[in-house]
């Protein structure tokens, strides 16, 4: 027994550590939650891996998600882990379940229910609201076991509900007293390892009731209260859904620099190419580079694939949800909606109805039939051919284009699911964003876990990365070196987790292990596994052997190990093991 060294060493894999480095063939070793070797480990482990032709990566981080009620409700923060995520940060976009004063639990599920699409009838069964504080929520999170590590930002719309109540949502500005209790509030939750704060001034995030987020249009003097917090603390990064991303000379863009620059904190944002100005990006990349030169610390997150509406009879939103008809057989079992919809008199309800004023902000969009594209079950894809969108495809077959689509929702007993490229795709290519990767100041993000159930599933982007970016696509790719950083390290160091991303000695032991030629995406599916009975888009993945979270095993061959639940509430910045060692050996 004197040769089992290690706890699990994973065998002759092809390595991309994180770094950015050119892959090597080698081993990992890893004991109890640290990866302790890499390269040649001679001692045998208690668990080996045969890893040979396989590649061997540090876990993914995701910085965009929305888990804020899955933490409570599951141990398992799926799709994200089932796509090599060992790492996810949430509360972003200002929009969370804390601090929520008993009077206010309303407010707060109508707000995720609209900007995040988690139906009320969710969180009704799935919160236990054993809180009130944002420090008890996290502790309420942390009670849960989890598959994988998360990190979690004050949700800006809730903490002003917080101190400000009905003044909040009626877009009253704070009054002193006002930000003096929120910032206050925010240092607390920051003390206790809160990862900064979310907020959204975008126009489309309302509530059910058609609300505008409390957040929408604050004064800078709020963000500038909420980044001074940040500065006092040292610790926090500020996270934006920007109203207008750049409109030189002024706009959010300026807001966003001056909250970096006097709290001294990083500021992060999502921004997508616009159809309004396909090229700004450029813009925004060469103003980001000149004010982190002048000591502003500004990081773009941007999605590596088009942001996708679903489209489907079970999703959310179709072309025909806006209608009377509709309504009427909405929730109907979706055998039955289907027998419904082959019915002559209905299809021309259907087809021929008056649209009735949106629920929600992006239905409009499920009519923009350019803009919509069909996905493959086994290999859907999201570069497609302009020439397959549902306009193109029913031109050049002679019909009227709702007709076409009719027929496409009912194909395959009605579970046929189609895509509305809501962004980056514009131009019917994915070109920008190897721009905007290349770009120092820009990271991956917006995958959106734990939100938009019925309308978006776009947490899967690492498995698109790892496929479509280094393997299949035809224009320009990335090599497997840089999309593996992509993935890994460099989004978790926006965040101070420098602990993670890496697979070298003292560094977290979150680990995937891929069978590249075989990994795969399948198209999104709706599954019925939320709490009351909710549905929601899931997708799968295939060629996932084995991923590591703080040493454990959790998933083999695309399954959850059930019971394995070694995820961590990742409070304030993370240092690698060699770090704490470092320090003891100073001391």
């Amino acid at each position: 027994m004197a040769d089992m060294q290690h706890d699990l060493v994973i065998r002759g894999g092809t390595i991309l550590d994180g770094s950015g480095e050119p892959a090597f063939v080698g081993d990992v070793a890893i004991d109890g939650e640290w990866i302790s070797a890499v390269g040649t480990v001679p001692g045998k482990g208690r668990r080996e891996v045969d890893a040979s032709g396989m590649l061997v990566t540090p876990g993914f981080t995701d910085i965009h998600t929305h888990y804020d009620g899955q933490l409570i409700w599951s141990e398992y923060l799926v799709p994200s882990s089932n796509h090599g995520v060992t790492t996810v940060v949430t509360g972003n976009c200002g929009i969370g379940f804390a601090p929520c004063r008993p009077a206010d639990k309303a407010k707060l599920v109508e707000l995720m229910e609209g900007v995040e699409d988690i139906p009320e009838p969710v969180t009704s069964a799935g919160l236990d609201w054993n809180w009130e504080t944002f420090p008890e929520f996290m502790d309420a999170a942390e009670r849960r076991g989890h598959d994988i590590d998360f990190a979690v930002m004050v949700p800006h719309s809730a903490l002003r509900v917080y101190v400000m109540g009905e003044r909040a949502i009626r877009l009253e500005v704070a009054t002193e007293d006002d930000l003096a209790q929120m910032k206050a509030l925010m240092k607390e939750a920051l003390a206790v390892g809160a990862a900064g704060i979310g907020t959204s001034r975008a126009y489309v995030h309302k509530s059910t009731s058609g609300e505008l987020v409390p957040t929408y249009d604050v004064v800078e003097e709020e963000l500038q209260a909420l980044g001074q917090a940040m500065r006092e603390a040292d610790r926090g990064v500020f996270q934006m859904i920007p109203a207008v991303t750049f409109e030189p000379p002024v706009g959010d863009f300026d807001i966003m620099r001056r909250i970096s620059e006097q709290s001294g904190r990083r500021i992060t944002f999502t921004t997508a190419q616009s159809s309004r100005s396909p090229f700004e990006y450029r813009e925004l990349m060469a103003a980001m580079g000149e004010a982190n030169a002048s000591g502003a610390k500004m990081t773009a997150q941007i999605f590596p694939r088009p942001i996708g509406l679903m489209i489907g009879l079970s999703a959310t939103a179709n072309p025909f949800c806006m209608t009377q008809a509709w309504q009427e057989i909405v929730d109907l079992p979706l055998a039955d909606k289907v027998g419904k919809m082959r019915e002559p008199e209905m299809r021309k309800r259907l087809l021929h109805g008056d649209n009735l004023d949106p629920k929600h902000p992006l239905f409009p969009l499920a009519r923009n039939f350019g803009q919509i594209f069909p996905l493959d079950p086994d290999k859907p894809n999201y570069e497609p051919d302009p020439a397959t969108s549902m306009q193109a495809l029913a031109d050049a077959a002679g019909v009227a284009v709702e007709d076409y689509v009719y027929d496409q929702l009912l194909a395959d007993e009605g579970r046929n699911l189609m895509i509305c490229a809501l962004g980056n795709f514009c131009l019917y290519n994915l070109d920008h964003v190897v721009e905007m990767l290349n770009d120092p100041n820009v990271v991956v993000g917006l995958g959106d876990g734990g939100a938009h159930y019925g309308m978006i599933c776009d947490a899967s982007f690492t498995t698109t990365a790892m496929t479509h970016w280094v393997r299949d696509r035809a224009g320009e790719k990335f090599s497997l070196e840089k999309m593996v950083k992509t993935l890994a390290r460099d989004p978790a160091l926006v965040f101070g987790l420098d602990d993670r991303g890496l697979l070298q000695t003292g560094y977290r032991a979150h680990v995937n292990v891929i069978d590249h030629q075989r990994l795969k995406l399948f198209r999104p599916e709706i599954v019925n596994d939320l709490p009351g009975g909710g549905r929601r888009l899931h997708q799968r993945a295939e060629g996932y052997v084995m991923t590591v979270v703080n040493g454990k095993v959790i998933r083999e061959n695309d399954e959850a190990v059930s019971g394995v639940l070694p995820g961590k509430l990742l409070r304030g910045p993370q240092v690698p093991q060699t770090a704490d060692l470092a320090a003891e050996a100073a001391e």
